[in-house]
C-alpha cells in the first residue's frame, strides 16, 4: 500500500478475507497497513456484503484490534436491503408485497426485521417473495423461534418456491465467506440454485452498482478517480469495482488462497493460476497482493 496509497484519496474496503478471517485479524501488518492509510490522510470506508446492517460493523472491527477512529463510515448489503424494502423506490419493489419467506441464520445470529412491515410466513403458497438473510435457518411469525434447517431441505423448499414465481431478494450476494481455515456458505449460493432451478433473483451487495453509489455518496464528493476497491473476491469486489469505474486491489489471500496458494506473511501466490483465475472471471484489477499489508 506504501506504494499506491499517494493515488487515491479514499479506499473501499471489504471486511471478510482482507481485514480478517472472520474469527481474528490476519497479522498485525494487516492492522498496520490500514493504520497507515489512515495517518496518509486517506478515508477508509468499510463496503461489506453482509446481510446484517452495519450499525455495528467497525465496533466489531474494533474488538478485533482497528481502531474505531481509523474508519470514515460503512455500509452493508443488509443495510442496502433494509434501505429498500422501506423505501420500495421502484414499481417492481412496490409490488413485491409484504408476505415472505425469510431464510436467515441460526447459530450465527438470526436477522431481525422490525421496522419492515413484513409478515413472514411458512407456507409457502401464502409468500409473495423470499427474503435471504442467511443459510442455516428459516424464519418464524411473530414471537417464534428461527427452525434451524439443512441445505438439503432449503434447496427442496426453493425448489418448491421456483415452481410459484416467487422472486427472491438476497441480502448477501457473496457464494462463500472466509470462516477462519474453512469456507462457510453464503446466501449468493441459494440464489445461484435458484437461478437455476428458472427463479428469478434480485442481489442487493457488490457487484452491484447500487452499493458503491451509496459508499461514495457518503464520503462527500470525493474524485472517483481517486478511489480504490480493495477486496479478495474477483466475482464480487472486484468486477464490482471495475464495474463502477473504480481502480481495485485484489487480495489474493482471501476467498482464493487456497487455489492461489496464496501464503500469510508472504506476499506470495501462484502467478499463473493467478492468470487463469482472470480470464475465468474476464476481469484484471489494477492491482494484486497476496494479504493487505503496508509493505511488501
Amino acid at each position: 500500500m506504501s506504494d499506491i496509497c499517494q493515488n487515491y484519496d479514499a479506499v473501499l474496503l471489504d471486511q471478510f478475507g482482507v481485514l480478517h478471517d472472520g474469527k481474528k485479524p490476519y497479522s498485525v501488518r494487516t492492522i498496520e497497513a490500514v493504520r497507515m492509510m489512515w495517518e496518509a490522510g486517506i478515508q477508509i470506508f468499510i463496503i461489506s456484503n453482509s446481510s446484517r446492517r452495519s450499525a455495528g460493523t467497525i465496533e466489531k472491527l474494533k474488538g478485533l484490534g482497528y481502531d474505531d477512529k481509523w474508519f470514515s463510515g460503512a455500509v452493508t448489503s443488509g443495510d442496502m436491503t433494509h434501505q429498500y424494502l422501506i423505501q420500495r423506490p421502484t414499481e417492481w419493489w412496490k409490488s413485491l408485497g409484504s408476505c415472505c419467506v425469510h431464510l436467515t441464520w441460526g447459530s450465527r445470529g438470526s436477522i431481525s426485521l422490525e421496522g419492515l412491515g413484513l409478515q413472514v410466513v411458512r407456507d409457502i403458497s401464502s409468500a409473495e417473495f423470499i427474503l435471504v438473510h442467511g443459510t442455516q435457518a428459516l424464519g418464524s411469525p411473530v414471537g417464534g423461534q428461527p427452525k434451524e434447517t439443512s441445505l438439503d431441505d432449503i434447496k427442496l423448499l426453493l425448489q418448491d418456491c421456483s415452481s410459484l414465481d416467487l422472486p427472491m431478494i438476497v441480502a448477501n450476494p457473496d457464494l462463500v465467506t472466509v470462516d477462519g481455515d474453512d469456507l462457510a456458505i453464503m446466501p449468493g449460493t441459494l440464489a445461484k440454485w435458484y437461478e437455476n432451478m428458472g427463479g428469478s433473483t434480485y442481489l442487493m451487495g457488490k457487484p452491484s452498482s447500487i452499493i458503491y453509489g451509496e459508499a461514495i455518496g457518503q464520503l462527500g464528493g470525493v474524485d472517483r478517480n481517486r478511489v480504490l476497491a480493495i477486496g479478495d473476491s474477483m466475482e464480487h469486489d472486484i468486477a464490482g469495482g471495475s464495474k463502477a469505474g473504480l481502480d481495485t486491489l485484489f487480495l489474493a489471500g482471501g476467498i482464493h488462497a487456497l487455489e492461489l496458494k496464496a501464503k500469510l506473511g508472504k506476499n506470495c501466490y501462484d502467478h499463473e493460476r493467478l492468470r487463469m483465475l482472470f480470464a475465468d472471471y474476464g476481469t484484471v484489477p489494477t492491482y494484486t497482493s497476496a494479504f493487505l499489508s503496508w509493505n511488501s
